[in-house]
């Protein structure tokens, strides 16, 4: 994807754009039920370079998106997560045991594109600016460009969904990835089997939405 022509005349966002666009927030979920079809390659591709728009601290566009699609890998994250999935388990008694054991917490077996997103700390890009004092800022700069790809992969009608009961050194050896990439997320992507505008946890009356968390404070 090409950067624009800095002479470029920049395009008005009107009042109908920006009810679509709050329309595209409220409806990007964290999805876990994927259909079998597959997705192209080049759609995956598309959503990286749309990602890697993302802003980053100092410029410094730390994110490394990794496609994970042999099966011997597929099948080692999948036994990652178990493993990780029953230990919490144990964290939970009585009916929120329960609760939990009933949740559905990955789409691993059937989401068609697994992706591993890595924060590359090595990085020389951006000479270090802003992270003197926050070096967390590199990751940051991950997140913003895995939510950046997530809005654009759900206007494009598929889901995404954040594994993050998964043990992440554990993953880091499986993909073989270089000692000083940091795994911030394991995303499952692909066609959603149905589409909802609450998140899953509301319905599962795991967590409510906390309304306070929407006010702004000011000091």
């Amino acid at each position: 994807m090409r950067r624009g022509d800095p002479s470029e005349t920049p395009p008005t966002f009107d009042d109908a754009f920006a009810c679509r666009l709050e329309d595209l927030f409220k409806w990007r979920r964290d999805v876990r039920r994927f259909k079998p079809d597959p997705v192209s390659i080049a759609l995956i591709e598309e959503l990286v370079a749309i990602a890697a728009l993302a802003p980053s601290v100092g410029n410094s566009q730390p994110w490394r998106f990794v496609s994970v699609e042999t099966e011997a890998r597929r099948l080692a994250v999948i036994d990652n997560f178990t493993a990780c999935n029953d230990a919490a388990l144990k964290c939970y008694e009585g009916e929120r045991a329960a609760l939990y054991a009933r949740l559905k917490l990955a789409g691993l077996r059937e989401a068609p594109v697994h992706l591993a997103v890595f924060c590359d700390h090595a990085t020389p890009a951006g000479a270090g600016l802003g992270r003197r004092t926050m070096p967390e800022a590199l990751d940051y700069s991950v997140v913003a460009a895995i939510h950046t790809l997530w809005l654009a992969a759900r206007a494009r009608g598929l889901g995404v969904g954040w594994v993050s009961i998964i043990d992440p050194k554990a993953l880091a050896e499986t993909l073989a990835a270089p000692p000083a990439w940091k795994l911030v997320a394991y995303l499952c992507i692909g066609i959603p089997q149905e589409e909802h505008q609450d998140p899953e946890l509301e319905r599962q009356h795991w967590q409510a939405h906390l309304d306070e968390n929407e006010r702004l404070l000011r000091v």
